[in-house]
């Protein structure tokens, strides 16, 4: 398919779908005597949040105003992830739910969207087991929900539409963004890697990218309503533009953002390990923009556990990348996902996984015992450890994380850094404010300070970092 044929499909689709949002506001205007409320609860990751703000978007131009109460609620929407067994079980629980909300409200429409209700099995048992449950859709449709609510409405009819085509990007979609200052930008979708544990691939799809012009334009629009921080989203953020004809690599991307005229920072995530190239290293150095700050997913220490993971790197490779990162970057924080007991992971493969923490010092974890998802392939591998035996190693990386973030963060008392400030803190005339590095940071600061760059000092550690504004 050529760009133009790109262009032009993309543009039928999107007024195809704003035809639809005149439609159902037409319909909704004889239901109901006021306008209906909707609420949208996501579930999982930042890419998650992301789709729920075109979601609202789109529910918004259908003419629904948005309320934080499911109880208040006309519209119910839930955006589910499928990473981990309790989120889906988090999901049929506040499904069940709503049975209840739908006898005290019988014209209220209910519906699922997200990772889990790509999965044929779970459409099969919302459909079976939910019969309250109107529209269900998956992660490649998402842009048709207007079309959705008009089939339901006009036509009385359960909607459940989860094929797995993988659509192209629909740009354009209207959004209703969850914060003023800081913003999701989403440059890709889908992934490749087919990691052993991970059923991302199956229910997002294969990569691809955004045009580099439409990041560019919505990078514009953000920075001037006002965003600071604009997070660039992808399941791999290394492998945009990989299969493109435009030319432009992730590094590109980056200084091409960094390069937009504004006062404002650039994060990103997530970033494999198996595609961080130094030439995305010495960009993060010679962008101002871009904060010193790499997420950089290990999964585990052990290599047997990697290749089992399909990981493609080794842990040898790996701090190579690390000491290569610091000696671009020497002030860089690092941070990463570990999971604890992998099938087959023994306790002298989660003893490999404490000593490179040590090694790499990370600023902060975010830590998982292994979960299997039917359809994966670690699912079917042997998996001999008790949870309970697995939950006393996740207990020791916890501490062994703590002890050494404390010492990172006594190491930061004395120096100056520029903050975004981000809320009121806990005490009345406080502040939290963020560094680059993603330190947080309390100090005295009037609520004003919401939404911009200060310079705080740090004077205190005690648990949490303590600090005074400076002039």
């Amino acid at each position: 398919m050529t760009e133009t044929t790109k262009q032009s499909a993309n543009t039928d689709c999107l007024q195809e779908q704003l035809g639809y949002t005149e439609r159902v506001k037409k319909l909704i205007s004889k239901r109901y005597a006021q306008q209906p409320l909707a609420f949208v609860h996501t579930y999982g990751c930042q890419q998650n949040v992301s789709d729920s703000e075109k979601i609202k978007g789109l529910l918004v131009s259908c003419g629904y105003e948005m309320t934080d109460s499911s109880d208040d609620a006309d519209f119910v929407l839930f955006n589910t992830c499928a990473v981990r067994e309790n989120a889906e079980d988090r999901v049929y629980g506040h499904v069940g739910q709503l049975k209840h909300n739908k006898r005290k409200k019988p014209g209220m429409i209910v519906a699922l969207c997200g990772c889990m209700t790509q999965q044929p099995t779970v459409a099969d048992k919302i459909k079976r087991s939910y019969p309250y449950v109107d529209i269900l859709f998956g992660t490649h449709v998402r842009h048709r929900l207007p079309e959705f609510i008009y089939r339901h409405l006009a036509f009385q009819e359960r909607v459940f539409e989860n094929s797995d085509s993988n659509n192209d990007i629909v740009e354009g979609l209207p959004v209703v963004r969850d914060g003023t200052f800081k913003a999701w930008l989403p440059i890709m979708h889908g992934c490749n890697n087919f990691c052993t544990y991970c059923i991302v691939p199956y229910v997002r799809g294969r990569e691809y990218s955004r045009e580099p012009e439409a990041v560019i334009e919505e990078a514009k629009q953000l920075i001037a309503s006002g965003v600071k921080e604009i997070m660039l989203l992808g399941q791999n953020v290394n492998s945009y533009g990989k299969g493109a004809d435009h030319g432009v690599n992730f590094a590109k991307l980056l200084r091409m953002v960094n390069d937009l005229e504004g006062d404002f920072r650039i994060r990103f995530m997530t970033s494999h390990p198996k595609d961080c190239t130094e030439e995305l290293l010495h960009t993060m150095a010679e962008c101002d923009k871009v904060c010193l700050n790499l997420h950089l997913p290990v999964q585990a220490g052990s290599d047997i556990t990697l290749r089992r993971m399909n990981r493609h790197y080794n842990s040898q490779e790996y701090l190579k990348l690390v000491k290569t990162a610091r000696e671009i970057m020497p002030d860089i924080q690092l941070s990463s996902d570990i999971i604890v007991g992998f099938p087959g992971e023994t306790y002298k493969d989660f003893k490999c996984t404490l000593d490179l923490i040590e090694q790499v010092r990370y600023y902060s974890l975010y830590t998982f015992i292994y979960s299997p998802r039917k359809g994966t392939p670690a699912a079917e591998m042997p998996d001999e450890i008790s949870y309970k035996e697995k939950s006393k190693w996740f207990t020791e990386l916890l501490e062994r994380q703590e002890q050494i973030s404390h010492k990172i963060n006594e190491s930061l008392v004395g120096k100056t850094f520029k903050v975004l400030c981000e809320e009121k803190g806990r005490e009345d005339g406080h502040i939290i404010g963020r560094t680059e590095g993603n330190a947080v940071i309390d100090f005295c600061g009037d609520e004003s300070l919401i939404g911009t760059f200060t310079s705080v000092q740090i004077i205190e550690f005690d648990g949490s970092l303590k600090g005074i504004k400076k002039y």
